[in-house]
Order: structure tokens, then sequence, then C-alpha cells
């Protein structure tokens, strides 16, 4: 009886293919609807209903923190890619959206694969006009795509580090300059739009994406790459379990990787397997702990946890990737708020 009731609200929100005018979205639509049939889509495709889908998506405001709304931006990327033909019919569905949140339509054509992506991004740029300077970015080159994102930033070599040795002033007062590199070692969002992306197209491109990022589940570095080499480990792992689809490709690629991934994806295939993810989570909070009373590998000190603002394992904390019924009392460890969350994990829908 309640999938009866959900299939009707996803209905009743359906844009008919010959409508010329977008129908209003049904207040009453719960998110959470719209969450599950996400989940689901790539086993089921079902094209016709991605524009009311999307439309509770921007009615619910679920844009509304950028850094948060990384798997529903993959998602709207994906069903873009996915149909190349219907693709400049799709967005146009979309259209009216608040011009807060036109943002999320210009990445999700640059995101979306498209061969012809920039030219219809220029098509599309007269009906919004308040993004022209984000537009001329992604035409230009100075954004990436999603498929041009670097995992971390290329380190300077050691003849870049004694030229800035003999040229830099001694003298000269240091400016720190805001660190714009679009890297996924640096944006845990990043893969969240990876998962978004496989959801509306099952494609295994953003899998082996993710799959480079495991090593990093094992580093004592940084931060930033323990945080989402572990999360990528965990969430492969989390929806091996439910996917046999995706856990026999991650069985087929194990002897094609380099022993840096093949390690992890090892621990993923045998987590997955035999559903045993809370070894993945224990081990994971046990790298954090340790890397938080030792020090990285680059020996920073103790006061480096004091900058960025560790607080304590807290329960309850969900990823910006959680989507559908998330289990509660999920570890995690967190500085500030949830978004900023050091290490965070989610779990499947129920």
């Amino acid at each position: 009886m309640r999938r009866v009731a959900l299939v009707a609200i996803l209905f009743a929100l359906v844009i008919p293919a010959r409508a010329a005018v977008t129908p209003e979205i049904d207040p009453r639509a719960s998110l959470s609807v719209v969450q599950q049939w996400i989940y689901n889509y790539r086993a089921k495709p079902d094209y016709a209903h991605v524009p009311a889908a999307v439309r509770v998506l921007f009615h619910s405001q679920t844009f509304k923190e950028p850094e948060n709304a990384g798997i529903y931006l993959g998602f709207i990327a994906g069903a873009i890619g996915s149909n190349p033909a219907k693709a400049e019919q799709l967005i146009d569905s979309f259209l009216p959206v608040p011009p807060e949140d036109e943002w999320v339509i210009v990445r999700a054509i640059a995101y979306s694969g498209l061969p012809d992506w920039r030219n219809l991004l220029r098509r599309i740029a007269p009906k919004m006009p308040g993004r022209r300077v984000m537009i001329d970015s992604y035409l230009a080159g100075s954004l990436p795509t999603l498929t041009d994102i670097p995992l971390e930033e290329t380190k300077p070599g050691m003849m870049d580090k004694l030229r800035g040795v003999f040229t830099k002033n001694p003298f000269a007062k240091e400016e720190k300059k805001l660190n714009t590199v679009v890297t996924y070692a640096g944006n845990q969002d990043l893969l969240d739009t990876l998962w978004g992306y496989y959801f509306a197209t099952g494609s295994h491109l953003p899998i082996l994406r993710i799959m480079q990022m495991l090593p990093w589940s094992k580093s004592r570095d940084t931060v930033d790459k323990l945080t989402v080499g572990s999360m990528a480990r965990y969430t492969l792992a989390s929806y091996a379990v439910r996917d046999a689809g995706l856990r026999e490709f991650l069985r087929s690629e194990l002897p094609n990787q380099p022993a840096p991934i093949k390690a992890p994806l090892t621990e993923v295939i045998q987590a997955a397997d035999t559903v045993q993810l809370g070894a993945v989570r224990k081990d994971a909070l046990a790298a954090v702990e340790e890397l938080k009373a030792k020090g990285s590998d680059a020996r920073r000190n103790l006061d480096f946890w004091g900058q960025v603002g560790v607080g304590a394992v807290a329960l309850g904390c969900v990823s910006a990737a959680a989507l559908g019924q998330v289990a509660i009392g999920i570890p995690c460890v967190i500085g500030g708020s949830a978004s900023q969350g050091l290490l965070s994990f989610w779990e499947k829908q129920q």
C-alpha cells in the first residue's frame, strides 16, 4: 500500500511529454519519496519522471547548502548526460528555478559528460543571465568538468621549490590567498557527486574514479585524504552489500588494479560479501584517532588539530551523501558543524 502511495505521488508530479507548461509542485510531496526513487533509478530508469523529481528537489531547498547537495547535483548531471538527444528538452523542463539555484543547472550541464556540453550551455545561458560569470568560466576552462577534476593538487618539484627560495623576497609580507583549486582530495562533496551520477546512469566510470581514492583510506599524511579515502571505502562497501552488479564489478576489477588500490579494494569486497560494514567503520575511526594522537607523516604537531577544530566522536552524524532513511547512531568526527565533518559515514536506506 505504501509503495502504491509513493508511486501515486510521483505520477501526480510528472510532466507529460507533450505538456507545454510545467505543473506546480505539490507541497505535500516528500523529499524522502524522491530520495528513494533516485536510489532505485539505475535498476529501472524512469526518464519521464526526472523533471518532476528534480523540481521536488528545488522545491525542498535541497541546494541551499551546495556542499551538502553533491549527490543530487550528480544525479541531475547523469540524467542530462544519459540521453543526449533529449538533454536540452530535459533542462528546459527544470526551468525556471530560483535565481539562487541556477548554479545547479550550469554545473550539471558541465558535469554531464555530453560531448557537446559547451554548445548546450551556450544555448541555455540567455535563460540564466545572473550566472554569466560562472558560465563563462566553464566555457573558458577555468572551472573544470567532473572528469577533469584532479585527484589532488600537483606537488611542486625540487626545482620549483629552489626557484621559489631564490626568487622570493625574504622581507616581503606573505599574503595568504584563498585556495580555489578544485580537487577530489579537498572536496568531500565530489564523492557524493560521483555517486549521484552512478545512480542516474549505472555507469562504472564514477565507480572507477572512486576506487582511485581508496589508497587515501590508508593515508597518514593529511586529514583531507584520510577523510575522503575512508568515505570512499565505506560507501563502496555499503552500496555493494545490496547491489550485486556493483559487487561483481568490483570483484572483476580487483586483478587489474595496482597494489595501493588492490589492498583496500579487497577489504571493500570482503566487507560487502560478508556484510561486515562495522569493521570498515571501526578501522576508519581508529585511523583518525591514530592520526589525531601521533600527528601526520609530515610530522604536524598537535596544534594542527586545534586549528582544524576537531571536536569529539559524536553520534547521530550523517554525511552529505546520506540518502533516504538513514540509520542514526553512526560515529562521526566533527568540528564546528556536520557540514564540516572531518570524517562522516552514512548507511543504506532501510
